[in-house]
């Protein structure tokens, strides 16, 4: 099963936007009349992460974005924080016409979808917490963030990529061989070379721990909100995502046995009826 098989079965485009002046790739799906949703990686990644989830959620509005620095986007010269991201999500809703969104965030787009949804409440419709990031500041894991990204970064040699994209899984075969030459050629374009300390910027402790989402803020979110975590998540542990979970007013909280850090792309079976569930009694 390839990205092309996944997708074809729906039809979709890859476009670029200007998003309040950046350059940004999405890729849309789906039907332009119904609710948003607005599909954000994580670190380092890009939207090829939600492939196995586009045909199953074709009758919403579709955007898989590659975030601000990440992917093919645009990646203006600065460290980028939480601020920054939100910034560009809204640049980019407010260039295609979206008013407001139901946000799918995983891992780093977690963050930056619930740090939306707690500032800009008017312009997230619902959120989604796939092992998401902004609640911790491990040093341990900041570095295996930090290190193994930068390694791969800056060799060619496809080995560290390909053990980069597996250390997200619980199950190598997910780190499939196609996703792992489409994260080789964005690791290897000239300018995600000369810009990747700022998009590994919140592995800054001082940063990072300025930009974290606290307890008291985590209960501002006022949208549905659901937790999705991998068991063998290896960038946070069930307990971070219980305490999420119990911050987060009326959230729900699912965890999938034999999952890491891509519970949409390892389980998207599961995931897809989970989150289509949701997301119809959201919109209902």
């Amino acid at each position: 099963m390839s990205i092309w098989t996944e997708l074809s079965p729906t039809p979709f485009r890859v476009e670029y936007v200007d998003a309040g002046g950046v350059r940004t790739r999405t890729l849309r799906a789906g039907d332009p009349q119904a609710p948003a949703v607005v599909f954000l990686h994580g670190t380092s990644g890009h939207l090829e992460a939600f492939t196995r989830n586009i045909g199953a959620h074709a009758e919403f509005d579709l955007h898989a974005v590659d975030m601000l620095g990440h992917g093919y986007t645009g990646k203006p010269n600065r460290p980028y924080e939480i601020a920054d991201y939100v910034a560009h999500l809204l640049d980019y809703l407010d260039a295609v016409g979206v008013r407001a969104a139901h946000i799918v965030g995983e891992s780093l787009g977690g963050w930056v979808g619930a740090r939306a949804a707690i500032d800009s409440p008017q312009r997230v419709l619902s959120l989604q917490l796939l092992c998401s990031g902004g609640t911790v500041a491990n040093p341990a894991i900041m570095e295996r963030i930090r290190t193994s990204t930068r390694n791969a970064v800056a060799s060619d040699d496809v080995d560290l990529t390909r053990g980069r994209l597996r250390l997200l899984m619980a199950d190598d075969a997910d780190a499939t061989e196609e996703l792992v030459e489409v994260r080789h050629a964005i690791y290897h374009q000239p300018d995600f070379v000369a810009n990747v300390d700022n998009l590994l910027s919140l592995q800054d402790m001082e940063r990072r721990q300025r930009n974290l989402l606290r307890p008291e803020q985590l209960a501002g979110i006022v949208q549905p909100t659901l937790i999705v975590w991998g068991r063998q998540n290896p960038f946070g542990e069930v307990p971070e995502a219980a305490a999420m979970h119990q911050a987060i007013p009326g959230s729900r909280l699912e965890l999938f046995d034999a999952c890491g850090h891509w519970p949409q792309h390892e389980q998207a079976e599961r995931y897809n009826a989970l989150s289509l569930a949701f997301l119809r009694g959201a919109v209902a």
